[in-house]
Formats: C-alpha cells, structure tokens, sequence
C-alpha cells in the first residue's frame, strides 16, 4: 500500500480517548459522587475515612478500656462504658455527672459528618455502603424509607442501642433537607436519654458488676490485644487476595 492509498484500518475520533483508556481516578463505582469531586467533597470523605480509623481502633481497645478505664471509654459515647460507669456510681464514684455529659456528646460527635454525606451525595452513598450485599442492601433500603416517612422518629429510634441503620438515617435526612439545627437537636437530647438510661441500668445492677470487672478486668487487655492481630491477620489476607496488577 502506498502512501496515497487511504488506510482501511478505523481510526479514534479526534479529541476522544482511545478505547480501553483508564478513565479519571474519581470516576469508580467505590466512591459516592458522579462528578469530579469538589472541595466539599474530599473533605467531607476524608472524614468519612477518619471515622472509619476510629471505629477499628475503638473496637480494638474498647475491652482493655472497659476493664482499666470505663470513664473514659463511657465519655466517648460507649454502651457499655456507661452501664459500667453507673454500676460503680452505686457504690460511691462520684463522676457519673461528668461521663453523662461528655457521653452524650460523645455518642454523636460523628454525625454532623453523616448529615453531610447525605446532603452531598444522597442516593450514592447508600449504594456505597450497601456494595454488593444483599443484606446489607436490604437493611439500608428499610432504614432509607423508614427516616424518609417518619424523620424525627427514625432518629430517635435509631438512637437505641441494637438498632442498625444509624448512619443512614443521618444520611437520608441530610438528603431529604432536615436543617442541621433540628438534627443536633433531636441527636443531642435523644443521646442524653440513652446515656442516662445506659448509667441508670448500671446503678440498678450496682455492685455485682464492679465485681465482675475488679476481678476479671485485668484480663481485657489480652482481649484487646487478639483484636488487633486479628484485624492486621485479616488485612494481610485480603492485600494477598487482591488481583496482581499487569
């Protein structure tokens, strides 16, 4: 073929990416936006990543706090913590007041961060966060519909400990419009209850669980430390599951 012959092979439009080309890093159905991600956006999803961090290392330390430092662990917003908290305030531990305070605070010191991912992203982060589980896909659509019909009920419901959904409730009202005001209103109160009820349960059980934690509490550290190599056991597996890149 000579240099005056047209090529019969196709060519790429102009201006337009090849086939195959990767596209933008923001464009992955892993991340909540369709768009390129404004400020707003890597800051509110940073967040999201920071309570994610806390969450892991809660959950690792929160058997060694319990037994070595329920106050702390109940001013960070801790069930358990605060029924501890209140089982020592029956045999004379004077700082139930402070806890129920800094407890309540603590049990939503990360909504606000919700309330704002749904009032960015909506509909997409709940379809983030259900990924591809059929349960969890399940418990998010009930959860969405539930807040969307009854709004301050939902979140007072969701508030209750054993209750799944909390974070989408948040992020279905922030979607839906309910000013910020009226959120950390209803959270805020709401949280003072549960905490409240959370000490007054300890107090009702009173010594015997003092006991409990006097006698076995040293232990809980070993439980914390379990935690931890199974987090670092399960990371390592799934890094090894991952496919090898080309």
């Amino acid at each position: 073929m000579t240099a005056d012959q047209p090529s019969d092979e196709p060519t790429e439009p102009a201006g337009e990416p090849a086939s195959g080309a990767a596209g933008e890093w923001w464009d992955d159905p892993s991340l909540p936006w369709k768009h390129k991600p404004t400020r707003a956006d890597i800051a509110c999803f940073s967040w999201l990543g920071v309570v994610a961090v806390y969450g892991i290392v809660i959950n690792i330390l929160r058997p060694g706090l319990l037994g070595s430092a329920p106050h702390v662990l109940a001013s960070l917003g801790s069930w358990s913590g605060s029924v501890l908290v209140g089982a020592m305030a029956r045999i004379g531990d004077p700082w139930w007041p402070l806890v129920w305070l800094l407890g309540t605070l603590g049990l939503v010191k990360f909504d606000w961060i919700y309330w704002w991912a749904g009032r960015l992203w909506g509909r997409e982060l709940i379809e983030v966060w259900s990924g591809r589980s059929e349960r969890a896909r399940r418990t998010n659509e009930w959860a969405s519909r539930f807040a969307r019909k009854y709004e301050t009920l939902a979140l007072v419901i969701s508030m209750v400990p054993g209750v799944p959904g909390r974070g989408v409730v948040v992020a279905v009202l922030g979607e839906a419009g309910t000013s910020l005001a009226k959120f950390l209103t209803v959270s805020l109160a709401t949280s003072a209850v549960v905490v409240g009820g959370c000490l007054a349960a300890g107090y009702w059980i009173g010594e015997p669980a003092v006991a409990v934690m006097q006698t076995y509490g040293s232990y809980l550290w070993y439980v914390s430390l379990a935690l931890l190599v199974l987090v670092v056991v399960q990371y390592v597996r799934t890094q090894r599951k991952r496919p090898t890149e080309a």
